[in-house]
């Protein structure tokens, strides 16, 4: 039986730059053949340049043996995070989760995820939102398994695609071991 891998969550450093470009593109690749080429390029300069983007309020790493091989960004509203302050969300924004291809499965986005809720109650909000594309079947799979509800009020229309917008309820949510946080 092998032994448990410790994952360490942290807060990222100016120096794990390069190390989260890699982890995102190696995470996001699998999109890219699910995308139109003008499409794919622009989300990928999207997020090259989200790893040095000053709205950004904080980004989470996840470590595996030295090594990183997670991250998830959180800006402070849809302002920041999109430009469009129009959807007036001014609580935490959950972006760019991503963990390495080879050590899916392990539960580093749950952990992630369980660190960007935890930073967001810290700082008082009411509530944790994403954006996901309806390709990312997993992604979404995983937020309603933890507890995170549609959002339809704050989905944003690109063209002819819908990028679905989830919401958790933080002073409700169990995610962090059972008691609510009301």
């Amino acid at each position: 039986m092998m032994a448990r891998r410790a994952v360490l969550i942290r807060d990222a450093e100016r120096s794990d730059v390069e190390a989260i470009k890699k982890v995102l593109l190696d995470a996001y690749s699998q999109y890219e053949f699910l995308l139109e080429k003008e499409r794919w390029d622009q989300y990928k300069a999207d997020i090259v340049k989200s790893v040095t983007d000053t709205r950004v309020k904080a980004r989470i790493v996840a470590e595996l043996d030295g090594e990183i091989v997670g991250s998830v960004f959180l800006y402070p509203s849809s302002d920041a995070a999109y430009g469009l302050p129009e959807l007036n969300i001014n609580t935490p924004i959950m972006r760019l989760l991503a963990v390495a291809t080879e050590v899916r499965g392990l539960g580093i986005a749950t952990e992630l995820i369980r660190a960007s809720v935890r930073k967001s109650l810290r700082w008082g909000a009411d509530t944790l939102h994403l954006h996901t594309n309806e390709l990312m079947y997993a992604a979404i799979r995983l937020y309603e398994q933890l507890g995170f509800e549609r959002a339809n009020d704050k989905d944003i229309i690109k063209g002819d695609s819908v990028v679905k917008s989830y919401r958790l309820h933080l002073k409700e949510t169990t995610i962090l071991g059972g008691r609510k946080h009301g």
